[in-house]
Order: C-alpha cells, then structure tokens, then sequence
C-alpha cells in the first residue's frame, strides 16, 4: 500500500533551500518515491489560510517511507536546508483502494436521491 510524506515549508533563505531542493529528487527516487505535490497552484476553498510550501511525495510502502527518511543520503541532503526554513513532516499510510470502493459504495447506498445528480456518472 502506497505511503505519503507531507510537508508544510516555510522558507527564510531561498538560496540555501533552493541547493536542498536540487538533491532531494535523486533521494527520493532512490526509495522508489515521486512528487505529487511541489507547492504548485492553489485554491483556497475552507479553514484558515496557510501560506506554507505543500510538497507531498508518494513511496510505494511505508517501510520505503521510512528507509527515505532515515536514510544517510537524505540525511546529508537535509544538513543543506538547515537554517533555510522551517519544515513540518508526517510519514502516512495511503487509503486502500478495496476501504475507498466499499466506502463509495457504502455511501452511493445511503443517499437521499436529491443528492444525488441527475444523469451524472460522478455521484454521492
């Protein structure tokens, strides 16, 4: 099951954080990771605004995750961003697709008819 590192950033020294970014690609493909998530555009839509970086990066397993993060090649990486910012991180395991079919299910079952759209394939 797929696992996710999500980062909220807030940058003090561009530079110094720019060098950090330029490395972390490498590590976290060498963990079987990707971004999906590199603080691209955003909407706003509920809750107090936060103006941090949002960077999230799927890895195939938790175990991968983990080995990321604990790994010495990122932790040399990581000595690059000290005093760049500050980074708030969380390791979390992805939702199974089996849990989401049942959970659509589940609910598509329980929905009043006028929740529901009309004619529309995307339904509650």
């Amino acid at each position: 099951m797929p696992a996710y590192l999500i980062a909220r950033v807030t940058i003090d020294d561009a530079a110094r954080y720019r060098e950090y970014t330029a490395h972390t690609p490498r590590c976290i493909a060498d963990h079987g990771g990707r971004f999906l998530v590199r603080n691209g555009a955003r909407v706003h839509v509920e809750g107090p605004e936060d103006p941090r970086r949002i960077i999230v990066i799927e890895f195939p397993s938790m175990a991968q995750a983990q080995a990321f993060y604990t790994s010495a090649d990122y932790a040399a990486v990581k000595a690059l961003r000290a005093g760049a910012g500050e980074m708030e991180s969380v390791l979390i395991d992805g939702f199974p697709e089996a849990e989401w079919q049942a959970s659509v299910a589940a609910s598509r079952a329980i929905a009043p008819p006028e929740l529901v759209a009309q004619g529309s394939q995307t339904k509650l």
